[in-house]
This record gives structure tokens, sequence and C-alpha cells, in this order.
């Protein structure tokens, strides 16, 4: 069953199939109920655009029997108010989240500066078609059919993201993490990107979908 993905703002972004919900990085930069309704949440990291713990609170006390599935730094922060329903993972595992297959990828979160020590960053690779890298530029050793592009941070340039689709390899590449990037900027890179990245490029604003 093909997925539907509805674009929410910065990195957060919403999968249907089924009946069923799964959010993925429902931070600060994003709706306030981007994670209400979920049936499964996967938090990439700790940083407050990706995790907002208010919001994630209010979907699990929203929906009894929604989960989340996360890295370390994440689950110490809320296991215990939902004891059960805070998975801890990391590189390599997979697991089944509200139907949906999950595999996780990766292990740090990208360079910003040297100076600034590296935090934990996972990856997660849905349906073995859908690649959510968080912040990093993880090339998981599975083909990605769809990759969600972060196209703009304090960690990258364009042509370390063009590289990065052109490593990946997907057939297309949707951007998240572009709060950041304003309308005046919006058209270089969508022209960098779909000139040079290989993949077929497409931006959502928020609240748009696909089905994929």
């Amino acid at each position: 069953m093909s997925l539907k993905l509805t674009k929410k703002t910065h990195a957060c972004v919403r999968l249907e199939k089924d009946g069923r919900t799964l959010v993925i990085d429902p931070g600060a930069f994003s709706e306030a109920d981007a994670a209400l309704g979920a049936d499964a949440v996967l938090v990439t990291h700790e940083h407050p655009d990706h995790f907002a713990e208010d919001r994630l609170r209010a979907a699990l006390e929203a929906n009894p029997a929604a989960e989340i599935w996360t890295l370390r730094s994440v689950a110490e922060k809320v296991s215990a108010a939902f004891p059960g329903r805070v998975h801890t993972v990391g590189h390599g595992d997979a697991f089944s989240a509200a139907g949906f297959d999950v595999q996780v990828h990766g292990e740090l979160h990208a360079v910003i500066h040297p100076d600034l020590p590296r935090i934990t960053n996972v990856g997660f690779l849905v349906d073995g078609s859908l690649f959510h890298p968080g912040d990093a530029l993880t090339v998981p050793d599975h083909p990605v059919d769809t990759l969600m592009l972060p196209v703009q941070a304090p960690w990258s340039k364009i042509s370390e993201v063009i590289e990065y689709v052109r490593e990946v390899g997907p057939r297309r590449a949707i951007d998240i993490h572009d709060a950041l990037l304003t309308d005046l900027a919006r058209p270089i890179y969508d022209t960098h990107l779909g000139n040079l990245g290989g993949a077929d490029h497409t931006r959502l604003s928020p609240g748009d979908s696909a089905d994929l």
C-alpha cells in the first residue's frame, strides 16, 4: 500500500497508511499539533527543532496507545512518564511501529563546528522506501526511493547537499529542514538541486501532501 506523506514545517513529516499515522521529528519549529493523532512517533535526536518535549507528551496523553521510538538521549527525558511506550533504538535496529516497518541508520549528528561536541543522531528508513536522516548526511546501506532531504542547516552547504543526493541515489528528494531558508533563496536551491542532484526534486509547502 502506498504512503501518504504530509509535509509539516521544518523537519517534521506525517506518514499515513491503512488508517495509521506515523510522525517523524515534531519539533518546536513545526506546528504545535504536528504529533497529535499519531499512532507512532519517531525522533532522530534531541535538538529542539526536532524534539519538543511538551508537544510529544501532549500527543502521548491524547492517544494512550501511541508509542515513541528514539535514541537514548531523548528516551531518557520521557520514558518515566510513559512506561512501556518509549523505545530506545540505535543503528542497525529494525522494528514495526503502528504497521510501518522501520530500520535505523546512522549514529552521529553532522559536524556544526569542530569546537562543538557531536551528539547522537539516527535516521529512519520507513517501509524500505522513505528515508529521513535527521541532522546528518547518512547514506543507508539500502536502496531509497524517497529521500527526505535536509536542504539548509548551520552544518551544511549546498554542494554537500547535492553530493548527498547523488550518493544516496533516490528516485525523488523532498525538502525538509527548511524553516531557516528564505523565500528569496528557495529558487536558487531548487535550481541547483534539480539540475545537479540527479533525482526528481520536490518542495512541498507545510500542509501539502503527496502519495508515494
